[in-house]
């Protein structure tokens, strides 16, 4: 089901990331929604191409226009953090990292005004702080921050933990709002690869159970972090959630391929 949402109004939160709010007359499908990662799936029809149904948001599905529509025709589909659903007020905001002319949501998310409107499909989600993980790790980089600040907000007021994110500068890094216990690490590029890798790396880790969150640049994280967490440090997959959010040099629709490329050849040694 997709749900219609029209700008109500913009917000800087750094020189590259920007908030949109967003109204919307149903926000039903978000009244049992109770992960931080929740995320929607934007869709922008092909020029020319009206969706079918479009007249009732309601009606249109991905899995219908999959079926109904050639691949030419499909819209183009980018994910994102859906931020504060309020169902009642009808109500709700995302976070686009805005950096140039290349892209689809971007560009738009940099040119949108009050009064214009996008479908989304969803959302989804699989992760939420769990209030009795001993210690918790937030970490990732710019396109992470939406769902990173929202697992932040959500964290218990006693809870512990390390809070990682890479930034370009001082001037992007954005205002996190975290329990005392929680340790917030800005990380400055310096043009090398691997920080984030890095920091993790460096941590001090306690004893107890531990829950991370690491989402990101898709080769840092599946390449670098994962195994880090999982080989080195023993965790469960029950205790992480982690994936890329995005892949250097490729489009979503490329990062997808990769993503599956990655699944089949993990899946044929595993």
């Amino acid at each position: 089901m997709a749900t219609l949402l029209t700008v109500t109004g913009t917000q800087p939160i750094t020189p590259t990331l920007r908030r949109l709010w967003f109204t919307s007359a149903d926000l039903s499908a978000f009244a049992d929604s109770a992960f931080t990662d929740r995320y929607v799936k934007l869709m922008f029809p092909r020029p020319g191409v009206p969706l079918p149904g479009a007249d009732d948001p309601r009606s249109i599905d991905l899995r219908t226009l999959r079926a109904t529509l050639p691949p030419a025709d499909m819209p183009t589909l980018r994910t994102y953090t859906a931020l504060f659903p309020n169902v009642e007020a009808g109500t709700m905001a995302i976070d686009f990292v805005v950096h140039g002319d290349a892209g689809v949501a971007g560009p738009w998310a940099h040119a949108a005004e009050v009064g214009d409107s996008v479908l989304v499909n969803g959302p989804g989600g699989a992760y939420a702080p769990d209030p009795t993980a001993a210690w918790h790790l937030l970490a990732g980089d710019e396109s992470a921050i939406p769902a990173i600040s929202a697992a932040a907000a959500a964290l218990p007021e006693d809870a512990v933990g390390a809070l990682l994110v890479l930034v370009d500068s001082v001037d992007h890094e954005p205002v996190l709002t975290t329990p005392a216990g929680v340790v917030v690490q800005f990380l400055h590029r310096d043009g090398t690869d691997g920080q984030l890798a890095a920091a993790v790396r460096d941590l001090d880790w306690p004893d107890g159970r531990i829950q991370a969150f690491v989402h990101g640049e898709a080769h840092e994280v599946m390449h670098e972090i994962r195994p880090y967490l999982f080989r080195e440090r023993k965790l469960a997959r029950r205790q992480v959630s982690i994936s890329g959010y995005w892949r250097r040099g490729r489009t979503e629709e490329g990062f997808r391929a990769w993503k599956a490329e990655l699944a089949a050849a993990e899946g044929a040694t595993g």
